[in-house]
């Protein structure tokens, strides 16, 4: 049940829209994406958890928006992954494990791995994980439970069973439990014997499949079909939308791990958190003699057990207790901690009034690097942007706006209808409406320019593009 190598192959499951941790997690930039409990994002971290000598290249498994984001991420830390695949709605984790399984040998031994997790016990990790491939050899269908440090209600739970009689350190699983009141959550905490189910699973690609079929079939006849008629586009592979739609939405634990006769349990001590809400931040961050934990430009004055949190301008507090403070670009959100997972009735708010800060962050990432709107109006729209080192814009024109595009730094290439012109810094060019137009970076450094739009019409689907190094339409 593994691979020829004997390596576990890791599959990063990258989805959710991360509400609860907004303004910084949003739609289109949720908080996988972000370094929230370190230098590094935490889909970066997840992947360098799983880099071991236990393991193979990745395979990540992720939607159309976040693809070259991810992509890029992983590049940084040099993790090459084996592949990455695109689904086009989402389907749950019992739909995207099936898709990575069915992109493996059925011998390989899989590890499903959700890419927004904090696990601080590195080699506890390496010791469960190795517990679990054991099991996974005797033919179990793995999870890792947590040992429990408090009553939490945002988890479920893992009822163990009789220890494995040739495992040692795994159990047999008696039976899962959807997130629970207070106080059976305290009751379970007082009998022991439970653990908090992690989301993180291991198990052989074939078994789970045969499994899958076994229990949901709709769901594992679905996602074949849609890898079947998957495509290649550049480093992804895009699963079949019509084919993967039909799959019903249904977790792993529903789909399979609560209804086999194989499930398995490995507790373990991780230091484990799914940061599934600010105060999560606060409990594994590192705090200060009055209790707050400080990210940022941030002068806090007789304040206590606050998480304070800027990532733009200056916050201050005076005389406050038990807050969230997270000041973006754009936002400014304040919370009672122990009120921090209802941030998500904002996002709702935003969302029913249309306004955009519930899904996007005010710095856009492209495959190419980045922009950022710094002024609009009815007729003008000012923007920075940033171009990666080898890369370039698409091939394109604009049937409603002019562009006028002023180097700030780096070395522009700029292809205006039949010209090529190269710019420095503090030079400058007009691009009128209806020209065919490319901005490129030949340098080593960063390109970063000033582009000011003016026209009836400025938004982004007002771009036709002719051609595109990166697959877009």
């Amino acid at each position: 049940m593994v691979t020829s190598s004997g390596q576990i192959v890791p599959v990063i499951l990258s989805g959710g829209a991360g509400t609860r941790l907004w303004p910084l997690s949003r739609e289109l930039y949720p908080k996988q994406l972000l370094a929230l409990a370190g230098p590094r994002t935490m889909i970066q971290e997840t992947a360098l958890r799983a880099a071991g000598s236990a393991f193979g290249a990745p395979v990540v498994v992720c939607n159309e928006e976040h693809r070259f984001i991810i992509a890029e991420q992983l590049r940084e830390i040099g993790v090459t992954p084996r592949a990455i695949l695109l689904e086009p709605v989402g389907r749950n984790t019992a739909a995207a494990a099936a898709a990575a399984a069915g992109v493996l040998d059925r011998a390989d031994t899989m590890m499903l791995l959700p890419s927004d997790h904090v696990v601080r016990e590195e080699a506890a990790f390496a010791s469960a994980v190795e517990t679990a491939r054991r099991a996974v050899s005797a033919g179990r269908i793995v999870t890792f439970g947590i040992d429990p440090e408090s009553p939490e209600t945002g988890y479920g739970y893992i009822r163990r069973g009789t220890p494995l009689s040739d495992v040692s350190g795994a159990y047999s699983v008696e039976r899962f439990v959807e997130k629970p009141d207070l106080e059976t959550a305290k009751r379970y905490l007082a009998e022991g014997g439970w653990a908090w189910n992690s989301g993180m699973y291991m198990f052989g690609a074939g078994a789970f499949l045969d499994e899958l079929a076994k229990y949901e079939p709709a769901i594992a006849a679905a996602v074949k079909a849609a890898l079947t008629a998957a495509r290649r586009d550049l480093d992804f592979v895009r699963l079949d939308p019509s084919e993967f739609a039909k799959a019903p939405s249904k977790s792993i634990d529903y789909a399979v791990a609560e209804r086999t006769d194989k499930s398995a349990v490995v507790p373990a001590k991780l230091g484990w958190s799914d940061v599934g809400a600010w105060n999560a931040l606060w409990d594994i961050g590192e705090r200060d003699a009055a209790g707050n934990v400080v990210i940022g430009d941030v002068v806090a004055c007789d304040t206590t057990n606050s998480y304070l949190r800027s990532e733009d301008r200056l916050v201050s507090t005076v005389g406050v207790d038990n807050l969230v403070i997270v000041a973006t670009k754009d936002v400014v959100m304040v919370a009672a901690k122990d009120r921090a997972q209802e941030v998500k009735k904002i996002v709702d708010r935003l969302k029913a009034s249309g306004r955009g800060e519930a899904s996007a962050q005010p710095v856009v990432y492209r495959p190419w690097g980045t922009y950022q709107t710094v002024d609009l109006g009815p007729r003008h729209q000012v923007k920075h942007i940033m171009v990666k080192p080898g890369a370039r814009i698409s091939l394109q024109k604009h049937a409603q706006r002019a562009e006028h595009w002023v180097v700030v730094s780096g070395t522009a290439r700029v292809t205006r209808d039949e010209d090529v012109l190269m710019l420095r810094e503090n030079m400058s060019v007009y691009i009128p409406v209806g020209c065919v137009h490319r901005l490129e970076n030949p340098g080593t450094e960063p390109l970063r320019i000033v582009e000011v739009q003016s026209g009836s019409y400025l938004g982004e689907d007002d771009i036709v593009r002719l051609e595109d190094s990166y697959g877009r339409k």
